[in-house]
């Protein structure tokens, strides 16, 4: 059995949280009990936890959950690209698979909470194809 853990960012607290019930669900449905749940500030914060994570020999893959929503600048934009950016390096880093579940960047509110059920059960579909893959 894989040893999962979920980053989980705690900006838009209410909308993640929502996310991290769907996932653990999911998780649980393919076998997975009682993944490690490690809340970071934000998705900026996700790479970082990520890095020490994955350098852990039990741990199998990683759900990463956030949301980045559309501003009034590039600030999201430019943050959203740098964090996939670094999840995707780390996956090759480490030979380790991640189910990235990060709504946008540029995502409204509205648009978050129509996709947040469907993004966490991709995060953890893409997770477990993975996995299999191994």
């Amino acid at each position: 059995m894989s040893k999962v853990s979920i980053i989980a960012a705690e900006f838009n607290k209410d909308l993640i949280e929502k996310m991290v019930g769907v996932a653990v669900g999911e998780l649980e449905r393919i076998g997975i009990r009682s993944p490690h749940i490690v809340r970071v500030p934000g998705c900026y914060e996700a790479p970082f936890a990520a890095n020490i994570l994955l350098a852990k020999p039990d741990v199998s893959g990683l759900v990463v959950l956030g949301y980045i929503e559309k501003g009034e600048t590039l600030h999201g934009e430019v943050m959203g690209h740098v964090v996939h950016r670094a999840l995707v390096e780390l996956q090759l880093r480490f030979l380790k698979p991640m189910g990235l579940g990060i709504i946008g960047p540029g995502a409204t509110k509205e648009q978050a909470v129509v996709r947040h059920q469907n993004c966490a059960k991709a995060a953890v579909m893409a997770l477990e194809r993975l996995l299999n893959l191994r």
